[in-house]
């Protein structure tokens, strides 16, 4: 019993350790006199200081005792972080926008591999994927509390005469946003019971939801007037939609195997696979026409690039999923279909990332 206390406490000083040292950085431009604007602090170093803080905590809990480990740790986020910051050109350079959004993903990946640890198990992976899962459900519900919280606290002071929205704004909210993750992280890693029973729960109710909505959508495709192939916002807003229903069929590929009885998930997963093909498909067509019709650019390739990765990927996860379903084998097989191909994104990632500004220039 004791023992099990003091390893409560120790975790809760841990939690505690990565949330002060995460906050001090988000804070940075009001301790230090950087010569950044805020807006343009958090835009380059934001998801850093987010996937450095939830580093920071998991290698705690770890125990690593190697020095190499916190040297590759530490050397895995400031070299991207010193190239992020000291890329020349704006916002406004297409080039740019690409490197900082893919970098975001780049940052993922490390911390997928701080958090499953230097091995190839595949299984590994999808564990990471599983927790992923689990961190935006938890951290969804500890942020409608925190804000009802906050909204109460604020409205508390207001009644006795006091205005605190600016300071809490910017010191409490700002640093409990970015502490959120590393939160919902101790409670997956401690109180596994509780994301174990509330994961299965959405991802039961949203796929069929999906499906619905999806196959609707399709249908009524031909009849609303818009027309993927010339139309650039409608475009994009297709590939979100896309990218969307892709992190959907994962997230439940990962939490179905908690489920005891498989085959209607199983069934609407593969539904909700082919139904993402098809859409996969007119959105392909529709890049290829436009790359034809007006040439290469950063964005164009990389929307090509991205949805040639999104369509071989859920080929191969409808296939899967197919075999899975009708051929009575287990959702393992699935699995290990969606971590084996996440290597390939990291790869595209580095590509957009170093090679893009290299191709097309950010001047």
């Amino acid at each position: 019993m004791e023992a099990k206390q003091n390893s409560t406490i120790k975790n809760l000083i841990m939690l505690l350790v990565a949330c002060i040292v995460t906050s001090l950085l988000i804070k940075l431009p009001s301790i230090l006199p950087l010569q950044q604007t805020d807006s343009d602090f958090y835009l380059k170093n934001g998801f850093f200081i987010c996937f450095f803080g939830l580093s920071l905590y998991v290698s705690l809990t770890k125990g690593f005792k190697k020095k190499i480990y916190w040297l590759w740790a530490a050397l895995a986020f400031l070299i991207p972080t010193v190239y992020l910051n000291l890329l020349p050109g704006s916002l406004k350079n297409n080039t740019v926008i690409l490197v900082y959004l893919h970098m975001a993903l780049l940052m993922w990946c490390v911390y997928g591999i701080i958090f499953i640890g230097m091995t190839r198990k595949v299984k590994k992976r999808m564990d990471y994927i599983r927790y992923n899962g689990d961190l935006v459900v938890l951290s969804a519900i500890i942020s409608m509390a925190g804000g009802l919280f906050s909204a109460i606290t604020i409205g508390l002071f207001k009644l006795i005469g006091f205005n605190i929205d600016q300071l809490f704004g910017e010191t409490i909210a700002v640093c409990g946003a970015v502490s959120i993750p590393i939160v919902a992280t101790y409670v997956i890693k401690n109180n596994a019971l509780v994301t174990n029973k509330i994961a299965p729960i959405i991802a039961n109710i949203f796929s069929p939801m999906v499906l619905l909505m999806l196959t609707i959508f399709l249908i009524s495709l031909p009849f609303s007037g818009k027309d993927p192939f010339n139309d650039r916002d409608f475009l994009l807003i297709f590939n979100i939609l896309l990218l969307g229903v892709m992190a959907i069929i994962v997230f439940s590929v990962s939490e179905t195997s908690k489920i005891q009885k498989q085959q209607f998930n199983k069934v609407i997963l593969t539904l909700l696979a082919f139904v993402a093909l098809i859409i996969n498909t007119v959105a392909l067509s529709a890049i290829i026409y436009r790359l034809g019709e007006y040439g290469f650019t950063p964005n164009r390739t990389a929307v090509l690039g991205s949805n040639l990765l999104l369509f071989v990927h859920l080929i191969w996860i409808a296939v899967s999923l197919f075999k899975s379903t009708f051929n009575k084998k287990g959702i393992e097989l699935v699995e290990d279909t969606v971590s084996r191909y996440l290597p390939v994104y990291a790869v595209w990632t580095l590509i957009v990332v170093i090679g893009f500004p290299l191709i097309f220039g950010i001047n």
